[in-house]
């Protein structure tokens, strides 16, 4: 159901750990120096943004730690936040000027909000099904974080759930939404014939290859059918098989997650081809807030509208991907890749 546009998006934020606050500031007005340093020395620190971690690539002017340098999304107001520890959820409520609700349970978080945002920083997705669906079941617009689930299996019940309720859905990682990679993209052109691709960083953890699987298909696109991975506790370096698809990379996309200690998060890419390589600067966290905004736009629009953005099935590939590369990490084998087709139905 369409949402009146006259009316700020009421938001209902499960789990308050750093994309909690990441997105939150983002969207509601808030105490800059609460959110730089809003633990007392004697309260115990649950996340990284109880460090500043999220003031500081939001408030990067170093003379003035009170000046946002990252464009706010307006519309929205948090009127309501959860998290397992209800001191880290006391502690960002108290960051917003005017301080949501603070929830007894994740199931009361979609009482009386028009949006319901699963946040997940550093988690692998297999949570998300739980903490989506008492929204979803009431048919409240919902954002699940990346991953959208940690299988297939549970992508495909979010989306059912929402399908069912007629719940509107949206899930994307922020390097889907990351203009810099998009202005990367837009110069494959330079290398001619595009014969191979590369991303770098993420990280070994789930939440990281997400990343890094996300970034790939926004630079090289969707539609990978097949997959190889290896590493020595994961499937750290996963190499991605379009099939031959023409407008694709002829050779595929290596992606290579575990790279070691990086600037700022930063990720990289290349492209090769007959004509010469280009390679990008470091994408990372100065500019991750700018993809995150992209996103709440896209989440402003599917309240408004009632309508799932696309950006939903681009993330059930990526949850199919790196089930995939699991699978191909244990076996040392080459790994289909579950159609988003059969994922979605």
């Amino acid at each position: 159901m369409a949402q009146n546009q006259s009316q700020p998006i009421r938001v209902g934020i499960i789990r308050c750990d750093t994309h909690g606050a990441y997105y939150g500031a983002l969207m509601d007005k808030h105490d800059p120096l609460r959110l730089q340093r809003p633990l007392e020395e004697s309260q115990p620190n649950r996340y990284s943004w109880q460090s500043g971690g999220a003031h500081f690539y939001h408030y990067t002017d170093y003379a003035d730690a009170s000046r946002m340098t990252v464009e706010a999304v307006d519309g929205f107001r948090i009127t309501r936040v959860w998290d397992e520890h209800r001191d880290a959820a006391e502690c960002l409520a108290n960051v917003f000027a005017e301080p949501p609700v603070v929830c007894d349970s994740f199931e009361d978080v979609s009482d009386d909000v028009d949006l319901v945002f699963v946040a997940d920083c550093n988690g692998d997705g297999s949570d998300h099904l739980t903490l989506a669906r008492p929204g979803l079941e009431k048919g409240i617009a919902t954002f699940v974080d990346k991953p959208l689930a940690f299988t297939v299996d549970d992508a495909r019940q979010i989306v059912a759930l929402a399908k069912e309720n007629g719940a509107p859905l949206a899930a994307i990682s922020i390097l889907r939404a990351l203009p810099g990679a998009g202005r990367f993209a837009r110069r494959l052109e330079e290398v001619g014939p595009l014969q191979f691709g590369s991303i770098q960083g993420g990280g070994p953890s789930l939440a990281g290859q997400i990343h890094t699987i996300s970034l790939a298909q926004h630079i090289f696109g969707d539609g990978v059918v097949a997959v190889r991975a290896l590493g020595d506790e994961g499937p750290n370096t996963i190499h991605l098989d379009f099939g031959g698809r023409a407008d694709r990379p002829a050779k595929g996309v290596t992606l290579n997650c575990d790279v070691g200690l990086v600037w700022h998060c930063a990720f990289h890419a290349s492209a090769f081809g007959p004509e010469g390589a280009i390679h990008s600067s470091p994408l990372g966290d100065f500019l991750f807030p700018f993809g995150a905004a992209q996103i709440l736009k896209q989440i402003r629009e599917m309240v408004h509208t009632g309508r799932s953005p696309e950006m939903t099935s681009g993330m059930i590939e990526a949850v199919a991907i790196a089930q995939a590369s699991r699978t191909a990490h244990e076996t040392g084998k080459l790994v289909a890749v579950e159609h988003q087709e059969e994922a979605t139905t």
